[in-house]
């Protein structure tokens, strides 16, 4: 296997790439700027830089760095190298005659090439000041110039003053921009470079940028890079937990084995480097310290080293003013997580069995010192490290019973694997515990399922059902047959129905049981073609009258939910049924069943959606997204509310939102089947706006998520659908042709009509002979309700011969008042423009002139470029005028729908986070909005956009 020493990708930083970009353009029209980069060491800045400069067109790049040399670096040092540079590139004399004043005496202080330099004092110091910064001027006079300083935070006194002089005086040199990168971990409270950033901060042309570490999701995408395949979700979680989102860390770990599990020589000593400069008694503590985690607390610490208070704040206080520790509440966390594990891995045997102990009796002694869960799984981690096997069973025992009363499933997953794991070292293991083995990997499997880990899962409850005798304990094995199936079905592999069969026969049928429901209540989900529509509901009846006989209000939600939504199906009917949903939650609310309330949201939402009613569907997931968080289903349950949550937001052309949506929710690094609804929702929406490489991209990712599993029309048919429009919109005709005839061919379209509308609607585009086969499956297909109508009606306009021009008219007209009353723009604009065309060929123009009018509108709206693109060209050719959208009533301010919803809730006070918690967004996302709302309002804060949003009525609150 390849590994790339470093990530091909580039990461994480669009936002950061765009803005550079932006302040490049505005210096390109004349303007000055700098922009201040920081960032711990190797969060990104150099490749920043070097994605940034590697766009800059024309623009001349120059770049110097400064050195670090003891305590004090190499006297202009960045600016010495631009002039190497400069003179290596232009020669010495063509760069003399740049030089103001006819005389390079000040820039001989920097290079000898320029002659003697000026006696030392205060005028030679201005005139080498004022002669760099006319070189750069002149400069700037044929193109825009780019003077890049990295690594400031090692800059000497002069450096510095430089630096200062030319941010202040850079106004009038026109067309240079200044960028700056500095290590903002190396700044501790006294670093000289704190108080320079502060002031020219404060200059109005100067933007300050800080990098912040990697998400969850970015560090999957990096990995993949590296790795040249898609990770695991175990690496994705070991690398991104001990890299914490630091990207060269993330490129270290992987690059020492390709599994993120050595700690690299090199990276070690960059992460010790703070420590060795600390006294000895401060490293000797920090060792100690590492022992305890991340994160400690400070009784704790004291408990474990035995100082008393004034010893241990003097061994302390060099730590936090060296930025190794920082002050967290009442304890202290390491300023990085690999920084503890390289001081823990130094640790000598002896040590680390004696520092753990002293950890665990101490929590022993008082486990409230820590909040729970997080004493139990502290105490259990530092017996396992003690290796004392016996008390690190038993611990994590309990530690996995405090995670689980805290809905912490990630936690508990951990803690009951180690259990598995120390099983067959703990003679009396099920005594300790109170369960047989089988038992603790089916409880282990129920965890990793609740935990989005579906593979572990599938594999712990086969595992389980292979140390059961079916004959001798028929029901234990259909306990663990019925979890295995739910695993399968959410994973979308084979054999999910055959373990319900089977676990439905080896549970009695009298007496009725809980178990007995459950197993019905579960087949009766999985029963989804139409031909088992009939046997579909008579089993959820007959699993609610098993949950009613035996006084189980959770098989009776779960049951009900089954049978609403089979019933709501029949979209024309969805009002006479919907009742059940609010009966079913009214019992998962009774009996506290967490699962049943989830199901609920994500039933009615789907079902509403299917009926065509977007802002109940879109309600509906949002307030199941809020309680999936609450009971600690944001990965699972709530990824998949999500997806409930971006298709009406789509359908109402929110498509911006619906994208944030979608980012939050892949933020998560949700179960691979969800992954391939929340991207199938972010192609549409990039096949709509011309982004036909970001398209590609998505759909090879949702393609190998496919290829292995057995998946439901539901995923398979948008999947090809997506497929042949890619195709067709980078004019491969043919090949899009072929693959709509495969997939129109392969498929049971009336198995899923709603699904198979869509589907038909977009394949009639290609025309040739997949025209005809579109033609005659819709006169077989059934519609119900008012979006498969809308859909219906679209087929048939496009499927109407153009020899009767006015049947074609009336037919697009037919769908236009369709799309118009969902109040779908997308699929309102597209038959716009389709109505153009035949009113065209009818020679009514005003009315193809209204139509195209309309869709040109819809388009700008929503960025559908393509659709804008042959809407413009429809009207060129016709000689119908379009109206200016660029004219006055657009929105205030020029903030985007999304922008004032956010200026909304800082306007009442809100903090980043939550907005994001209101909005279902990432707080990364609400800073780069708010950044955007302060910049078109030209306001300098939060509070400022708060009271200018007030003056201006903007809400009318």
């Amino acid at each position: 296997m390849t590994i790339h020493q470093v990530s091909p990708l580039f990461v994480g930083r669009a936002g950061e790439l765009d803005l550079l970009l932006g302040v490049l353009g505005e210096t390109r029209g004349g303007a000055a700027a700098t922009v201040l980069v920081g960032g711990e060491a190797g969060v990104g800045k150099t490749r920043l830089m070097g994605e940034f400069t590697d766009r800059a067109g024309d623009a001349l790049v120059l770049v110097g760095g400064c050195l670090e040399l003891g305590t004090e670096g190499l006297p202009f040092a960045p600016f010495t190298a631009v002039l190497r540079s400069l003179v290596r590139t232009l020669g010495r004399d063509r760069v003399a005659e740049l030089v103001p004043g006819g005389t390079t005496r000040g820039l001989a202080r920097l290079l000898p090439e320029f002659g003697e330099p000026d006696r030392d004092g205060a005028e030679a110091r201005a005139r080498l000041f004022e002669q760099l910064l006319g070189l750069l001027e002149r400069l700037a006079e044929d193109r825009p110039v780019i003077l890049v300083v990295e690594d400031a935070h090692w800059a000497d006194r002069s450096t510095r003053d430089l630096l200062s002089f030319l941010v202040r005086y850079q106004r009038g040199t026109g067309r240079l921009m200044i960028v700056v990168t500095y290590r903002s971990d190396e700044l501790h409270h006294a670093h000289p470079l704190r108080p320079l950033l502060a002031e020219l901060s404060r200059v109005a042309w100067v933007t300050r940028v800080e990098l912040s570490r990697l998400s969850r999701r970015e560090v999957a995408a990096q990995a993949a890079g590296i790795l040249a395949r898609e990770p695991s979700p175990a690496d994705i979680e070991r690398v991104y937990s001990r890299s914490e989102g630091n990207p060269l860390f993330v490129e270290a770990l992987l690059s020492e084995d390709g599994s993120g599990g050595l700690l690299p020589e090199s990276l070690r000593d960059l992460l010790l480097a703070s420590v060795e400069r600390l006294p000895d008694e401060t490293q000797e503590l920090l060792r100690m310290a590492s022992a305890g985690g991340q994160r400690i607390e400070h009784d704790l610490l004291a408990a474990v080293t035995g100082f008393d208070e004034a010893a241990l704040a003097a061994r302390l206080r060099p730590a936090v003013a060296g930025n190794v520790l920082a002050v967290d509440g009442e304890g202290y966390a390491f300023r990085h997580a690999l920084i503890r594990e390289a001081l823990h891995d130094d640790l000598l045997p002896g040590e680390h069995t004696r520092l753990h102990t002293r950890f665990a009796e101490a929590l022993e002694r008082d486990l409230s010192v820590l909040p729970a869960p997080r004493g139990a799984i502290e105490l259990a981690h530092h017996w396992h490290a003690a290796r004392d096997t016996t008390w690190a069973l038993t611990s994590a025992w309990h530690a996995a019973a405090a995670a689980r009363r805290s809905t912490a499933y990630d936690e508990q997953l951990r803690m009951l694997s180690r259990v598995l794991e120390l099983w067959d070292h703990v003679p009396d293991a099920a005594e300790r515990t109170g369960r047989g083995h089988a038992d603790v990997l089916r409880q282990t499997a129920v965890v990793a399922h609740l935990a989005g880990e579906y593979d572990r899962a599938a594999a712990l409850a086969s595992a389980a059902l292979g140390e059961i005798d079916r004959a001798a304990d028929p029901v234990a094995a259909a306990r663990v047959l019925r979890l295995r199936g739910l695993i399968r079905y959410d994973l979308s592999r084979p054999g999910h129905i055959d373990d319900l069969y089977e676990a439905a026969a080896l549970v009695p049928a009298e007496p009725p049981s809980r178990l007995r429901g459950q197993v019905l209540e579960s087949l009766a989900r999985m029963l989804h073609r139409p031909d088992r529509r009939a046997e579909r509901i008579a089993t959820a009846e007959q699993a609610i009258e098993i949950g009613r006989r035996a006084g189980d209000d959770t098989v009776q939600a779960q049951a009900l939910i089954s049978l609403t939504w089979t019933r709501c199906l029949r979209f024309a009917e969805i009002d006479e049924h919907r009742g059940g949903y609010a009966e079913a939650r009214r019992l998962a609310v009774r009996a506290d069943a967490y699962n049943a309330l989830m199901r609920v949201a994500i039933s009615e939402s789907d079902s509403l959606e299917g009926a065509g009613r977007h802002e109940e569907a879109a309600q509906v997931a949002r307030d199941g997204i809020a309680l999936a968080e609450r009971y600690g289903l944001a990965r699972t349950s709530g990824t998949f509310l999500s997806i409930n949550l971006a298709e009406p937001l789509m359908s109402l052309g929110r498509w911006d939102e619906a994208l944030e949506v979608i980012e939050h929710a892949l933020e998560l690094v949700p179960p691979p089947p969800h992954q391939t609804g929340l991207r199938g929702f972010a192609t549409d929406i990039a096949l709509a706006r011309g982004r036909l490489d970001q398209a590609a991209e998505l759909l090879a990712a949702i393609g190998r998520i496919v290829a292995r599993g057995s998946f439901r029309e539901q995923t398979v048919l948008p999947h090809g659908r997506r497929e042949a429009e890619l195709l067709l919109a980078r004019g491969r005709v043919d090949e899009a042709r072929e693959a709509g005839l495969r997939l129109l061919r392969s498929h049971d379209l009336r198995a899923e009509p709603r699904y198979s509308w869509g589907l038909l609607a977009s394949l009639a585009e290609l025309g040739g002979p997949v025209l005809a086969e579109v033609r005659a499956l819709a006169e077989r297909l059934p519609a119900d309700g008012d979006l498969q109508q809308a859909q219906r009606l679209t087929v048939t306009a496009m499927t109407v011969t153009e020899d009767d021009p006015e049947a074609r008219l009336k037919a697009w007209d037919a769908a236009v008042a369709a799309w118009e009353a969902l109040r779908n723009p997308y699929a309102r604009a597209r038959v716009c423009e389709g109505a153009a065309h035949a009113a065209l060929a009818c020679g009514a123009r005003e009315h193809a002139a209204a139509r195209l009018a309309t869709a040109d509108e819809l388009a700008q709206r929503l960025g559908a470029r393509p659709l804008l693109a042959r809407v413009d060209a429809l009207a060129r050719r016709a000689g119908i005028a379009l109206a200016d959208q660029s004219a006055p009533g657009g929105p205030p301010l020029g903030l985007t729908a999304r922008e004032l919803e956010v200026l909304r809730h800082v306007a009442r006070g809100r903090s980043n986070r939550e907005i994001a918690a209101e909005l279902f967004i990432a707080v990364k996302t609400v800073s780069v909005h708010v950044s955007n709302i302060l910049a078109k309002l030209g306001v300098a804060s939060r509070g400022e956009a708060a009271a200018k949003a007030h003056a201006l009525r903007l809400f009318g609150e």
